[in-house]
């Protein structure tokens, strides 16, 4: 039933996306709620924002309200963005997130592990190639055993703002910004 559900609703969200230059992240229903997440295409300079979210959401939810028969009993629309740290369930998931960090967990053990952490280098249909955090090794996860697995948002560190390496970071940025300026000029 909520795979008709997750079908009726993608044909009706899919028009409203592309009209708006949007992805299809994901969509779910489950428990009465219907989850669909966006996101801009990949390798695109940003995220989506929460204007984007609330168009899509008004007008899917115009679409839901026409067709009555869309989703059965009463539901709650959900539209969001993946966020920093996304889920990773579809084979699309892995291959648009490559160069990311990820953490796997497995449903049963690979080479003795049970979870995986590291640089997605690679994805597959069926596998995920991951360059493990603590060994530097390359192995092949096969997605059949991906219990659950998502991106790492990883923080850059900032000095403090008026350390020597911060004082030393603005004049390195000031001299290459005056050059760029006297070569512009010439």
């Amino acid at each position: 039933m909520s795979s008709n559900v997750v079908d009726m609703v993608t044909s009706m969200v899919a028009p409203i996306l592309s009209d708006l230059s949007l992805e299809l992240y994901d969509l779910e229903f489950a428990g009465g709620i219907l989850r669909v997440t966006i996101d801009t295409p990949a390798g695109g300079p940003a995220g989506v924002d929460i204007d984007q979210i609330s168009l899509v959401t008004r007008l899917l939810g115009r679409e839901l309200d026409h067709n009555e028969n869309a989703v059965p009993g009463r539901f709650t629309l959900e539209v969001t963005s993946p966020g920093l740290e996304r889920t990773l369930r579809t084979p699309h998931h892995f291959a648009r997130e490559v160069g990311k960090e990820v953490t796997i967990r497995l449903s049963s053990e690979l080479d003795g592990r049970r979870r995986v952490a590291g640089l997605l280098v690679g994805a597959t249909d069926s596998t995920a190639s991951v360059r493990l955090s603590d060994s530097g090794e390359t192995i092949e996860v096969p997605l059949s055993l991906v219990d659950k697995a998502k991106t790492v948002f990883v923080w850059e560190t900032q000095p403090k703002p008026n350390s020597k390496e911060a004082r030393d970071k603005r004049a390195s940025q000031k001299k290459t910004s005056t050059h760029q300026q006297e070569a512009n000029a010439q």
